[in-house]
């Protein structure tokens, strides 16, 4: 017997070191992925912080760049960062406490704890709030529009739950679509104080920070709090780089300050069961639509598959700061990665440093990677029939598309993206951040083209296009000048001008740029999308949709 197990000891060995001799040792990974950071890894730019984990451990972590730049501060693993949606999966985790306490239930309708919302044609569940299906607009555009300025302005919880109280239709029924909305987390966090009678913050370090030993991580509900070792967040200027920190107060949807390090025993809960495993495990439940359709969205987290692995990851966007947080639970391996610079994308860079560390496993797939899908060559006359200005009917958005080259290019998300041709109907884009694909319907004489946008699985877009449309006059414009009034918007109003031939919003926080006519009666400028409202000939309003907020109505005083 003790042979055979010294034999087996001996073939055991020499496995391990064939594998070894294929893939790279521990000094190549991390040089690599130093590489992939090299461009932050500076004094005079902001950074982020990394760790790499493996089997309980972190096995490496490094911080790049500057944490204050004015300060000569520089970036480690322990500085403090504002995580953005990536705070979303704390909440979802203490509504997932309060059900397990039999405090609440997910069936619940929302108003039972929340009264001063407004009562809809089909009730909306806490569960519509965690996955996103609930169809209420977003909170922060909704602020915006109203005249707060993300930049300087601090509305309070109180001005944001009116705003959304006051809000008289959803941008689709509870259950029928996916769209990601801050609102619902928001609300998620209201619900939790109400219950519990804690604030947000106090019921996460009672039952989930302390627990776990996250001694550096809050949500933060008041934007004048002293955070120790905070980085500084910024965005990139002409002249090299500005602040730019978060002065509101809002918690639930976002708002969580922690470091990678904190992070790291948050990633281990999911293993250690510390908080228990049947809490563990319901945050990993995605959400259904009502047509049966499964969602990537969990709670918090999105539970999808990279390169033939599970992966298990949410990022995080917010003022000057970005986060990335990917878990791959069958290899017991994590990236993640916290920036304090607004044009870094850390949930790309995690993926990136996956790809080092799981060279062996990860298989190339089309779906993961856009690039990898031959594309197809079509005429100059088919990629041209499909330019021109097409309307989403979801948020009233607008978007166009030109050709160029032999690519299409879609202006109308805040950035170009350009589209290569993978079928003579089907284009997928080639410089987007996730997997954004249109797929062209067939054409019907007498109809409008039309064409399905999809954002990763689970948001869809139905596209058409509209006619094109003579120049109009300053005379034909004036017809839309005057004051417009929105209840919905806390009372803001809008006035309307015609200068220098062309249409313009005189409001706080409006692009200054003039409005484009799309189509009779529609107008577009950057995210703001409106459509005006006839009686008989008369104008007597607008809809106006921008962002994850469709169909604002406003009344012409």
């Amino acid at each position: 017997m003790k042979n055979k197990l010294g034999l087996w000891g001996v073939f055991t060995a020499v496995i391990i070191l064939l594998f070894l001799s294929g893939s790279l040792n521990a000094d190549e990974r991390t040089d690599k992925v130093d590489k992939l950071f090299a461009e932050w890894d500076t004094t005079v730019t902001p950074g982020c912080a990394l760790a790499v984990v493996k089997d309980g451990q972190i096995i490496y972590e490094r911080g790049y760049g500057m944490a204050k730049i004015e300060d000569g501060l520089a970036m480690t693993p322990t500085k403090i960062f504002d995580i953005g949606s990536t705070s979303k999966q704390f909440t979802a985790t203490c509504v997932a406490l309060l059900v397990r306490d039999g405090k609440i239930s997910l069936d619940d309708d929302i108003r039972k704890y929340i009264p001063e919302l407004p009562r809809y044609e089909k009730t909306i569940t806490i569960n519509h709030l965690l996955h996103h299906t609930s169809g209420l607009r977003d909170y922060n555009a909704l602020l915006e529009l109203s005249g707060f300025r993300p930049e300087s302005d601090s509305p309070t919880v109180e001005e944001s739950l009116e705003v959304i109280s006051r809000q008289k239709r959803l941008n689709y029924l509870p259950g029928e679509e996916y769209s990601y909305t801050n609102t619902g987390f928001f609300l998620l966090g209201q619900i939790v104080e109400r219950v519990s009678g804690k604030s947000l913050n106090e019921f996460a370090q009672e039952r989930i920070f302390r627990p776990l030993g996250m001694r550096h991580t809050i949500f933060q509900d008041d934007h004048t709090q002293i955070v120790k070792e905070r980085a500084s967040g910024y965005d990139k200027t002409d002249k090299g780089y500005k602040l730019d920190m978060s002065n509101w107060d809002e918690t639930g949807d976002g708002n969580i300050y922690t470091s990678v390090e904190d992070l790291y025993l948050w990633d281990q809960a999911f293993y250690n069961n510390k908080l228990g495993k049947d809490l563990m495990d319901m945050l990993h439940t995605v959400g259904v639509l009502n047509n049966g359709k499964k969602l990537e969205y969990a709670f918090g987290l999105v539970v999808a598959e990279y390169k033939g692995l599970k992966v298990v990851e949410h990022g995080g966007a917010w003022a000057g700061f970005r986060a990335g947080f990917v878990r791959f639970p069958e290899q017991r391996f994590s990236v993640i990665c916290l920036a304090n610079l607004s044009s870094m994308n850390p949930s790309g860079l995690c993926f990136k440093v996956a790809d080092i560390y799981l060279s062996d496993l990860l298989k190339a797939s089309p779906k993961a990677d856009v690039k990898a899908v031959e594309p197809v060559k079509l005429t100059p006359q088919e990629l041209e029939a499909k330019a021109g200005n097409y309307q989403d009917d979801k948020f009233g958005m607008w978007i166009s598309l030109s050709v160029k080259e032999d690519k299409l290019e879609m202006d109308g998300l805040g950035k170009p993206f350009h589209f290569a041709p993978v079928s003579p109907v089907v284009f997928r884009a080639i410089d987007a951040p996730e997997e954004i694909s249109l797929e062209f319907a067939p054409p019907v004489k007498g109809k409008a083209v039309q064409a399905t946008a999809r954002i990763g699985n689970d948001e869809t877009f139905t596209l058409t296009k509209a006619a094109p449309l003579a120049p109009l006059t300053p005379i034909k414009l004036q017809e839309f000048a005057g004051l417009y009034k929105s209840e919905e918007l806390l009372g803001s109003e809008y006035r309307l001008v015609v200068e220098k031939d062309g249409l313009f919003i005189k409001f706080r926080n409006v692009p200054k740029d003039p409005l484009i006519a799309k189509a009779p009666n529609k107008f577009a400028l950057s995210q703001f999308n409106i459509e005006f409202v006839r009686k008989g000939n008369k104008v007597t309003g607008f809809e106006l949709s921008a962002g994850r907020a469709g169909h604002i109505v406003f009344v012409r005083k």
